[in-house]
């Protein structure tokens, strides 16, 4: 097994690549085949696999969670960090936190248009923590 940590800074809210660096600890690890978890330790950001070639994607995705979990809901009570802080709870609980990603052949086995993306729900940047263990 392999473990290493990545960490990502953002610029606040938006969606940040991170697959080469996924791919970095996956070639570090040496491991032909298995499974490569990615874990954000946040819960106001999280992981998800996306389209990597069209950046609308990614944009259409923000709009579409900004009509579920809009900033500044009067419904909210928790507000301890701003008008931002509980939907971007409620966005990251809708998505994931981990992902799990088979390894082929040494390679991580995304599709052709696939890539890996930490999605920052908050609007300030924050320094993210992602923690890739490896097995095979």
């Amino acid at each position: 097994m392999y473990q290493t940590e990545i960490d990502v800074e953002t610029r606040g809210r938006g969606t940040y690549e991170i697959t080469d660096r996924v791919v970095e600890a996956v070639r570090e690890a040496r491991v032909g085949s298995g499974l490569c978890h990615v874990f954000a330790a946040h819960t106001s950001a999280s992981l998800m696999i996306c389209e990597n070639a069209d950046p609308d994607v990614r944009r259409d995705l923000e709009v579409f969670m900004a009509g579920i979990a809009p900033d500044g809901d009067p419904r909210f009570v928790h507000t301890a960090e701003g008008p931002d802080d509980m939907p971007a709870h409620l966005r990251s609980v809708l998505t994931h936190t981990e992902l799990t990603i088979p390894i082929r052949a040494g390679r991580l086995a995304l599709g052709t248009w696939q890539g890996v993306y930490l999605w920052e729900h908050r609007l300030s940047g924050h320094r993210r923590r992602v923690l890739v263990t490896v097995q095979g």
